[in-house]
């Protein structure tokens, strides 16, 4: 898989040689792990979790900006933990409200020696940080409306909201009208065709 791995990164403009190809396997290996008793993914295949879930998540790594980045309703690390493998520098906060999946990844943070997240169990609109983060990330969360209702509390002037979506994301967008947003929209370099293939970046409007 390895093999498989280093391609899915040179067509994502990534260097192996640069990225924690090592965690990326070991992380896998747990989630197959853990998900055949405890249901964390609705996929099932090692190879098809480096896909769908490895690959896909690093495809967003050229829009990140900044230090502190906040991954709500993060479920088993995506893109959150992968992120956080792929930037050692930077500080993560994955948020999620579902305890096995929160056990879950104490467990990865624990077994793979991660030290740059902060593993946290709580709705988004419960969740009141000390910090403004720079970059605010969900993957298949909400509908978009949905989601911005319960991180306004989170989206400032300085830092923005990315939210990974499938290519029919226009009817969503539609429904925003009369929110006082910037929205972007950028198509996302896919592996093997993978489902989540727009990524909507949001801020607020001056």
């Amino acid at each position: 898989m390895l093999d498989k791995l280093k391609a899915g990164l040179l067509s994502l403009s990534l260097d192996p040689e640069q990225q924690a190809c090592d965690q990326y396997l070991a992380y896998i290996a747990l989630l197959h792990k853990w998900n055949q008793s405890y249901n964390l993914t609705a996929i099932k295949q090692p190879e098809e979790m480096l896909t769908r879930h490895v690959l896909d998540s690093l495809s967003v790594l050229p829009f990140l900006k900044g230090h502190d980045c906040l991954d709500i309703g993060t479920g088993p690390g995506l893109p959150g933990l992968i992120l956080a493998l792929a930037l050692p520098e930077t500080r993560w906060v994955l948020l999620d409200s579902n305890q096995k999946k929160t056990r879950f990844l104490r467990h990865v943070k624990a077994e793979l020696d991660i030290t740059n997240i902060e593993i946290i169990q709580s709705r988004v609109e419960a969740f009141k940080p000390e910090i403004e983060f720079d970059s605010v990330i969900c993957r298949a969360f909400a509908p978009l409306n949905r989601m911005l209702e319960l991180t306004q509390h989170l989206i400032t002037y300085n830092n923005q909201l990315l939210a990974m979506k499938g290519k029919q994301v226009n009817e969503e967008i539609n429904v925003l009208v009369g929110h006082k947003f910037v929205i972007k929209l950028n198509n996302l370099e896919s592996v093997d065709d993978a489902p989540l293939a727009t990524l909507v970046q949001i801020s607020r409007a001056e």
